[in-house]
């Protein structure tokens, strides 16, 4: 089933290698935000250029990219942030297929819950633990493993690879924005999310919002003089309870597996500063699951009549009306065109280099990159090692065996769409 240039792409595809650089990048404490962001981005870029490959890694114009009036949103502070993508050398008039992935992590939160230091990462037989060891270090590892394989195989392609690297996934999307800003584009591209043997071929959206809750200052003894902002809100979630489960019925079939496909749901609470005082001010902030086809605007608007309808059904709030704003992260939906041949390239890829059962569709509750390149009129999927079960999580973990497999079954595809010489 596989051609001679398929088959020396996978003998040139190296399981110890993977490994030792899935260790490498797990180590580099790339939370977004932070300066190591920078870091993984330039040691990234050299061992690209290794490859010969054209480079292009580039300061991205923060002030002119968050003034944008499409730029999807940020929610961690930046100095500075770095572009990368690269392509191989022009072959012919073959397509170009995109290797993408974020090189961003979440913090690793409480560091007790860990079994050591999240960024020393652990390995146990063949499974290696710690912070963005899923989320997505091993997708670019295995991006990574498909690219040293062509150049190490001398494969002559029709057409060319992109690695297309990016900052800020996990806030919003700034280096995906930034990259299709700059031009860098392709004909097809395949995201490294962690999607545990799956296809992801849809995102839901998701909306930051913030509410902000006036009441009024009394001391907590005569408490019946003030009025709790906190008592206030409640009023608000209750509603906002509604809602989702109004939001959430008849999903599309690509979504219906999920308990709560789009989900509703107050992250932060931030009310008081006194015990003994009545609280007078609440500010909540959270996301807002948006429907897949679903325009963001509408979504928005949806969760600002439900607040409205609160505030004009109380008679405080009606005088002294709920707050909604949305900063943050504003993931619109995004799906892979019903019928596009990529998923079957892959599953006859997965087929011909792993075989097993075969790799279904489905679609993910979570906003994602995904949404920006099908946006762009690029048709993408995600499909990477690993499960996001696991992800932003103290168990966050991920088998080599599954990197080298997605790997594999990735050369082929890409070898079977870019076409060879």
């Amino acid at each position: 089933m596989l051609t001679d240039d398929e088959a020396a792409v996978l003998a040139a595809i190296d399981e110890k290698d993977i490994a030792r650089t899935l260790l490498e990048l797990i180590a580099i404490p790339s939370v977004s935000g932070s300066p190591a962001e920078a870091e993984i981005q330039h040691h990234l870029a050299a061992g690209l250029d290794r490859l010969g490959m054209d480079v292009d890694l580039w300061s991205v114009d923060l002030p002119g990219t968050l003034g944008h009036p499409e730029f999807p949103g940020m929610e961690v502070p930046r100095d500075e942030a770095w572009g990368l993508a690269a392509v191989t050398p022009a072959g012919g008039d073959g397509p170009v297929f995109v290797l993408q992935g974020h090189v961003d992590v979440v913090p690793p939160g409480d560091p007790t819950a860990w079994d050591g230091d999240p960024f020393v990462p652990r390995v146990t037989g063949d499974v290696v633990s710690g912070r963005g060891a899923c989320d997505m270090k091993a997708g670019l590892v295995a991006h990574l493993a498909v690219l040293r394989a062509l150049h190490a195989s001398r494969v002559r392609l029709r057409g060319q690879v992109a690695a297309h690297f990016v900052v800020g996934e996990e806030d919003g999307g700034l280096g995906a924005f930034a990259t299709l800003q700059r031009g860098h584009r392709g004909d097809v591209c395949v995201i490294g999310e962690p999607t545990a043997g799956t296809l992801i071929t849809a995102n839901a959206g998701a909306l930051t919002y913030r509410i902000t809750v006036n009441g009024k200052a009394a001391h907590a003894s005569s408490r019946y003089d003030g009025v709790s902002a906190i008592d206030a809100y409640l009023r608000v979630h209750k509603a906002l309870e509604e809602l989702e489960r109004d939001r959430n019925r008849d999903p599309h079939p690509l979504m219906a597996e999920y308990p709560i496909p789009y989900a509703l749901s107050t992250g932060i609470v931030r009310s008081g500063d006194w015990s003994s005082s009545v609280p007078d001010l609440l500010v909540a902030e959270g996301r807002l699951g948006v429907r897949l086809g679903e325009d963001p605007a509408e979504a928005r608007a949806a969760f600002e009549r439900c607040v409205a309808e609160v505030c004009a059904g109380d008679g405080w709030l009606r005088e002294h009306p709920v707050e909604v704003t949305w900063p943050g992260g504003q993931f619109a939906s995004g799906r892979l065109a019903a019928g596009h041949p990529l998923p079957d390239a892959i599953r006859a890829a997965h087929a011909d280099t792993v075989g097993g059962p075969g790799v279904r569709e489905r679609g993910a509750p979570y906003g994602s990159d995904l949404r920006l390149y099908s946006g762009a009129g690029i048709p993408t999927l995600q499909y990477g090692p690993g499960d996001i079960q696991v992800a932003h999580s103290a168990r966050e973990c991920v088998s080599v065996r599954e990197v080298v497999d997605v790997a594999r079954t990735l050369a082929v595809t890409v070898l079977r769409t870019v076409g060879t010489k």
